[in-house]
């Protein structure tokens, strides 16, 4: 009866370490496929915000007079206003987008 009780201990033991394998197999693969998905999120808001800059720069340029120096002075303070909101705006989304990279690098180290 001693025998068996051992022999039993032996494969509540192994089943045990079985179980735990599979759990910690799982969760790793849940937390490595998670990171997959906040990367390449994060590269999609990369891509996204790159390109906006891009289109917002286009559009500045587009909307730049080409004539002669005085016309500048007689532009009227609308557009120094809607650029320095475009600015602000620029400002804004890469103090996000430092927070955003900081917290990827962060979960990255962990």
């Amino acid at each position: 009866m001693n025998n068996n009780s051992s022999v039993h201990a032996f494969f509540v033991g192994r089943a045990i370490a079985q179980a735990l394998y599979q759990q910690l197999e799982q969760n790793l693969t849940t937390a490595l496929s998670e990171l997959g998905k906040f990367d390449a999120e994060q590269r999609e808001r990369l891509r996204d915000f790159a390109t906006t800059v891009m289109q917002r720069a286009d559009m500045e340029t587009q909307n730049t007079p080409v004539s002669t120096p005085s016309s500048a002075y007689s532009r009227t303070s609308a557009p120094n206003s809607d650029l320095q909101a475009t600015i602000d705006e620029l400002r804004a989304e890469i103090a996000e987008m430092r927070v955003q990279l900081q917290r990827y690098r962060s979960t990255r180290i962990s």
